[in-house]
């Protein structure tokens, strides 16, 4: 039986691990097709590597890139139709952050955030959008967070910059729901990426300690998978989300209604 991605193309943004390497697999395991973009190639190469392995039918590609350079983005475009034949699906979900207060970060900081997270996301939008609209069904899913709706301290530029995703995704909805393109977010709650687990160590906890402690800021008491936010971006770019657009979907154990 054809899998939910069947004949449907993917760029995705941030997919040399996390998230967006469990959409990469996924995707390609539903019988899509995914070129991964990141700024690490090795982690791009062992991504791609490890998702054919688990998925010998995968067809997936990966290109190093800077998804703050309109040029790459053109250039990541251009790379998924020369080898699909076609765009169908853009996985925006590339991110840096920035841990200072806002007191303490300085404006290059946030401006690093803000051209990574927000107009890397616009310059891949931009790029796309052309191939998309020549497609039935096309979607654009953005990857934003829980906290983009959220107040917390530490996090000033990153959660700034993912609230202004979710605002992108509706005006963008708006302006291509006649070329027939649904443009929906996805807003993660605390998943255990690479970059949490790099964190915790920092701070003397192991991956197991994560797995093992109580999480307070989650209803379920427990860490996402970085496959269970996978699984909603999926379905947002399948045609089971047909009638789906301008959403900002909360993937997050509860924590919005804590």
């Amino acid at each position: 039986m054809a899998g939910r991605m069947a004949g449907k193309a993917a760029v995705i943004t941030g997919g040399g691990g996390g998230i967006g390497a469990a959409v990469g697999e996924l995707f390609c395991a539903e019988g899509g097709q995914a070129l991964l973009v990141d700024s690490n190639a090795d982690a791009l190469a062992a991504t791609a590597a490890a998702i054919r392995e688990r998925v010998p039918s995968a067809r997936v590609v990966h290109l190093a890139a800077d998804v703050t350079n309109p040029d790459d983005a053109a250039k990541a475009v251009r790379t998924a139709v020369d080898a699909f034949g076609a765009l169908h699906v853009l996985v925006s979900n590339a991110a840096v952050r920035n841990l200072d207060s806002i007191e303490n970060a300085n404006i290059a900081e946030w401006e690093k955030v803000m051209s990574v997270n927000l107009l890397g996301a616009v310059g891949f939008c931009r790029a796309a959008l052309p191939e998309l609209r020549k497609q039935k069904g096309a979607s654009v899913v953005i990857v934003s967070s829980c906290y983009a709706t959220m107040g917390r301290k530490g996090f000033g530029a990153y959660d700034a910059s993912k609230a202004a995703l979710l605002s992108l995704t509706r005006t963008l909805a708006w302006e291509e729901a006649p070329h027939g393109i649904r443009v929906n977010a996805v807003c993660p709650g605390g998943t255990l990426t690479p970059f949490t687990v790099g964190r915790a160590k920092g701070r003397g906890k192991s991956e197991a300690d994560l797995r093992a402690e109580k999480k307070s800021d989650s209803l379920l008491g427990r860490w996402a998978e970085p496959r269970e936010i996978a699984y909603p971006v999926l379905w947002l770019a399948s045609d089971e989300g047909s009638y789906v657009t301008g959403h900002s979907l909360m993937v997050d154990a509860g924590l919005n209604i804590m």
